[in-house]
Formats: structure tokens, sequence, C-alpha cells
């Protein structure tokens, strides 16, 4: 029997079977509540709770009808917390060729329609309805990745910060645990509201609209053009992402703000990266490593992907220019300590269904722990995008000896099995004692890299390794499973109708594929999410950093011709090209 007291209550009874009269902060999220360090709601909620905060967690209400499920806690003392969930709405919602997604991952039975599209908006736009003295804070990725101008694949178009839309008092972007909490901290104290607002206003890590910009435009505030500007002038939407991505990769920021009709977007610089100690104190709370008992009995896709899973680290320094990895979690990488990893695979055994396999030891980038530059006094002066593109930076220490020890460590465990790394791994970032470790011990027979495309131009837009390069560790994995009699496959990832992207590089890309008798299976057309590199190519047509014209496929036909490359060994779609 679940004892429904060790996870954050979700309703009115779970309020009355710990006592509670009042909620200091509600938390509505799009996602399924599963009390996991991998999901934000119950991260966000023990954090608050382990700072003697009552939380109570609302997931995937109806948003529909007489909005019961916003009204059935009634109002907390301190203020809601919305979060669209672990993915964007829209890219949860619609494939690359907008059409409508028959599933939802982070949804009992993957069934879809359970939150609305704009999630964040949908669901201020009710609380502020129905509750419009309480403070509305919004945070996860979609919030992190549309505080600004950015732009919109499903509409088409430019669109303001999320906060001009969604009528929220604040926003966290980035991992929000510090700003969370010091947010309950400051509306907690028994200041003045004009002191308690200012407060707000100055914490790291959060972004707010104003009426009177004059406060925040100190000499070393950024200044970017005007959302009408930028919706008026595709150069000046180039010009404001290439200072905002050169900003976000500093370890020290300066504020940006952004004027928007007669009010400003403020921008606070983030928190300096997390320590290891910081960030074991996370992994270490008391979890439950489970789905709330409400979905006993229905499948959550999201969850079984990563229930006997563990995360290493935060962050990557990759860089990719389609990917908001680096943008919301930062370049630095933050490493739990060798004890907090083992101690959540303590917890993790103990688990229902627990068969001896761990699924992952990994992190957004799996062999990317323990690394940061050997002079950090030059990171902090740094502003590249990649400390790998366009060549491996002589400041990185690439010590394998930190994650190697841990691999082995695990590997001797009695009730281990086998520890696979299911994460994606940088080829580019290998050594051959670490290569042979994870080929020979931690691959469940086949391997997923993510060489992206074969074009050297598309790779360099895309800040990847070169095709030369996946073909050296290609051999290497070939030669290394020669070695040791496996017989394990290399699957590697394509995308098309990138930015930069022609038919003639598809074309390029299929002889090659053809020829090293691959059928392409991870393959995906390129989506545009807000706020990246690639996307603001894909809007503007312009290379923000030189301010290039880049070739877009941007129709219907255009990015179907395309993905129909990939199957140059179907006949039906060898027809088409």
């Amino acid at each position: 029997m679940y004892d429904l007291k060790k996870y954050l209550p979700t309703t009115k009874k779970e309020l009355e079977l710990r006592g509670w009269d009042e909620v200091d902060v509600i938390f509505f999220s799009g996602d399924a509540y599963i009390d996991h360090p991998q999901f934000a709601a119950a991260v966000i909620g023990r954090t608050l709770e382990q700072a003697g905060y009552r939380v109570a967690v609302v997931p995937q209400p109806d948003w529909r009808g007489d909005y019961r499920d916003f009204k059935k806690l009634g109002r907390p003392r301190l203020y809601f917390a919305v979060s669209a969930g672990s993915m964007d709405s829209m890219v949860n919602h619609y494939t690359a060729a907008r059409r409508r997604r028959s599933d939802d991952a982070y949804t009992p039975d993957a069934r879809a329609g359970m939150r609305p599209d704009y999630c964040t908006i949908t669901y201020c736009k009710i609380l502020r309805q129905l509750y419009p003295d309480v403070p509305i804070v919004i945070g996860g990725i979609e919030a992190s990745m549309r505080r600004l101008t950015h732009y919109d694949y499903w509409q088409d178009k430019l669109m303001p910060s999320i906060l001009v839309d969604s009528g929220a008092d604040l926003l966290t972007y980035g991992m929000g645990e510090k700003t969370m909490l010091e947010i309950a901290r400051i509306l907690d104290s028994d200041r003045p509201k004009a002191e308690q607002r200012a407060a707000l206003h100055a914490l790291p890590q959060v972004a707010f609209l104003t009426d009177d910009a004059k406060p925040y435009l100190t000499d070393d505030t950024i200044r970017l053009h005007s959302h009408e500007e930028a919706v008026r002038d595709k150069r000046a939407h180039a010009e404001n992402f290439r200072l905002i991505e050169t900003e976000s990769n500093k370890i020290h920021q300066s504020r940006i703000c952004q004027a928007v009709g007669r009010q400003t977007v403020v921008v606070n610089p983030s928190y300096p990266p997390m320590t290891t100690e910081e960030l074991d104190a996370v992994y270490d709370l008391p979890y439950m490593y489970m789905p709330h008992p409400k979905y006993k009995g229905k499948r959550i896709p999201a969850y079984e992907m990563i229930r006997f899973s563990v995360c290493m680290h935060r962050g990557c320094f990759g860089g990719c220019s389609f990917c908001t990895i680096s943008a919301h979690q930062g370049k630095q990488i933050t490493s739990r300590s060798k004890q907090s990893i083992l101690r959540q695979i303590e917890r993790i055994k103990d688990l229902p269904e627990w068969r001896g396999n761990l699924s992952d030891l990994g992190g957004p980038s799996a062999n990317m722990y323990a690394m940061h530059g050997r002079d950090m006094s030059l990171c902090e002066r740094c502003a590249r995008a990649s400390c790998l593109q366009p060549n491996i930076c002589k400041n990185l220490n690439q010590d394998f000896g930190p994650l190697l020890d841990i691999y082995r460590t695990v590997d001797r465990l009695p009730y281990i099995k086998r520890a696979y790394v299911g994460s994606g791994v940088r080829y580019d970032l290998m050594s051959e004692e670490y290569g042979r470790q994870l080929i020979t011990r931690h691959v469940s027979g086949r391997l997923k890299v993510a060489p992206e495309h074969t074009a050297p131009d598309v790779l360099r837009l895309m800040r990847k390794p070169s095709w030369e390069h996946f073909m050296q560790f290609r051999d290497f994995f070939l030669r290394v499973n020669e070695e040791n009699g496996l017989h394990q496959q290399l699957i590697p990832y394509f995308i098309s109708s990138h930015p930069g992207c022609t038919n003639r590089d598809m074309s390029h890309l299929a002889e090659w594929t053809k020829k090293m008798h691959y059928h392409p299976e991870q393959v995906q057309d390129f989506t545009p999410t807000p706020m990246t590199l690639s996307t603001t190519m894909f809007y503007t047509g312009l290379n923000p950093y030189t301010m290039k014209p880049v070739f877009v496929a941007r129709t219907k036909e255009q990015k179907e011709r395309q993905r129909a490359y990939f199957f140059w060994w179907k006949q039906d779609k060898n027809q088409r090209l």
C-alpha cells in the first residue's frame, strides 16, 4: 500500500491527510506528477519542502469547463508556480510537419490532449482570472526559451516575451531550485509589498516586465532591439540573438533589456553554476522515484525511459546550434559526487521491477562528466558557444579518470548486472581507454551517436564535428567489437532541412549511408524550437554571427523532399527523389 503522505499532495484529501489547511506554493504542471529528480515539479517541490514550505502539485489540470482543477486547492499563501512541463508544449504536440502528435510521453498511458497548446500561457490566464491578487511565477523549458522575442514555428511569426501573453509576475529561466526558494523567502518576509517587489526584481536568473526601465539601464546593461524592431527587420532579430547567446555562454553575465510596446522585459544575469555540494543536495532529497499512486496501473513512457537511470551532471559545452540544453542548463558542467551517484543507485535497486540493469549512467552528454577548464580564470573571460567546435579548447581538461572510476565502481556492485550508457556521447570527445570501456561494458547492443549530417558546410552551421571524425570513430567502434567478439551496432542520428542544407547535401548524405549499408532509423526533419541559433537562421535566413545569407528549406514540399533522401532503400520513397 502506498503512503500518500510521502508524496507532495495533489488533492484536498491529501492535504487533509497531512493536517494542512493552507499551502504555501501550488505548482501547476503540464506533465504527470512523477516524484523523481528528472522532473521539475518534484525537484522544485522537494526543494521548497526541505526549506519548510508546504507545497502541493496540480498535474495536468483540466483547462476546459469550470476550471475545477484550478480551484480545488484554493489560493496559496505565497505564490502559484506554473510550468508546461519537461518539453515546450508545442514541440510536445506537433511534428516538424506541424501535424498533431497522437501520443504524449509525459502523460499516463501516453494519452494525447492532456495539456493545452501554449500551456504556460493558458494556465496563467486561468489563474489570473480566478485569483487576480496572487503572484504567478513561470518557469521550465517553455518559459525559459521564450523569455525574450522568439520565433514561433507553429504561428510562423515572432512572438514577444511569454511574460506579455501570460500575465505572469515573474519568470525564472534555467534550472530553478535557487530562484524558486529565494522567491518563497522574499514573499514570506514581513517586508512591505514594495520592498518585496524590489527584492524579487533584484534576484539573479529572473525576468520580468516593467513600466519604468530606467533603474535597470546601467552602463553594462545590454539593450536589444525592441520587439517591434525585430518584427520589422530580420537583421535586428538576428543581432538580438547573437547578443543573447553570447551573454548566456559567459560565467559573469550582464543584464539584458528589451522594449515591447510601452513596457520593457528585464532579464537579470544567472546564478553562478551550482557546486557539486549543491547539486548533491538536490539529488539527496527524499524522492519516491515513482509516479504518484493516482497513476497506479498506468504506463508513463517518459518515466519508463528513466526509472532505472542516473543523471550524473548538468550542463553541456557542446553548443550544438539546434539544441536547448546549454541555453537552459548552461555551458559549464556541474557534476555530482561519486558518493551521491552511488546513493541514488542504492535507492534505485529497491524499486519495483528492478532486475539489476541500469539503463543509463549519463547526462546531457554522457562523457562530459567532471570536465571543466584547467584554468577557470580563462573560462570566466570566455564567451565561446562551444568548447568543442570549431576545435577543442586547449584549456579543456579532458580527464576521463573520474568517469571511468564511477563506471568501474558501479560494475563491481553485487546487485548490478550491467550498467549501460543510454545518453548521447560526443565521439569528438573521446580517449581510447574511455572508448574501449564504453564499447565493451556499457553498450546494450546498439550505441547511438549523432553525426547529424555529412556535408561540411551544414556541420559547421550545426556546430558539429566533421563527417571524417565520425568515420574514424566508426572504424574504432568496429575494431573494438571485432577484438572482443562483440556484435554491436552503431546507430547514427541524422537531421534533414537544417538551415544551410540543400538537396545536393542530402544527396551526399544518402550516398554515404548507402555506401555504409545504413538504413537510417534515427532521423528527424529539423523542427525550429524557440531561441536557438538554428531557429534564428531558419526564420531570418541569416547567420547571426556573419550576417551572411543561409539557404533554408522552408516550405512543406522542400522539407518533405529533403527527408525523402533518408529512405533511398525504400522503393516508394526512391521514386520521389
